[in-house]
């Protein structure tokens, strides 16, 4: 398949403005608006998540709707699911200024998926699924420890 970037490629923008450590962001043309802090030992005040938690949340958040694409293209259904991301980061560098790299030395994804799919059906919705989300992609390629466990739950029979 060749890519023709000008007519596949979209930007996806947001605009922020701050003080101290806390920001306002926003996505321009529309009405979402959102906001991050940091905790005190890093400045702020916790009165919003970390940038931290907003790349693991959208590192979740990707998966799933990745996920509900890779269904549709292979015909499943997926009925819900449930994640939980883990990124260690040795905050030495961020923190206290020490050589070395600022990334997560390790992120991890769990992922219960509720469908009724093969257990082969399975297997290509988690392979395609981490091939094609961007998010997964943007963590993978950084060169961190990057795990995924998907585990398939079966619909509850009525």
């Amino acid at each position: 398949m060749t890519i023709k970037p000008r007519e596949t490629v979209v930007p996806f923008v947001v605009e922020a403005e701050g003080t101290g450590v806390a920001q306002q962001l926003r996505v321009p043309d529309s009405p979402h608006r959102f906001a991050t802090d940091a905790y005190p030992a890093f400045g702020g005040q916790d009165a919003a998540p970390s940038p931290l938690f907003y790349a693991l949340g959208a590192l979740s958040s990707c998966n799933q709707v990745t996920a509900q694409l890779v269904a549709k293209d292979l015909g499943l259904t997926l009925d819900s699911f449930e994640f939980r991301v883990q990124g260690d980061l040795d905050t030495a560098v961020l923190v206290g200024g020490a050589e070395g790299n600022a990334n997560f030395d390790r992120v991890e994804v769990t992922a219960r998926v509720v469908t009724d799919a093969t257990p082969e059906q399975f297997a290509r919705l988690e392979s395609e699924t981490d091939r094609r989300c961007p998010v997964s992609q943007l963590f993978r390629r950084s060169g961190l420890q990057f795990v995924s466990t998907w585990t398939q739950v079966q619909p509850a029979r009525a």
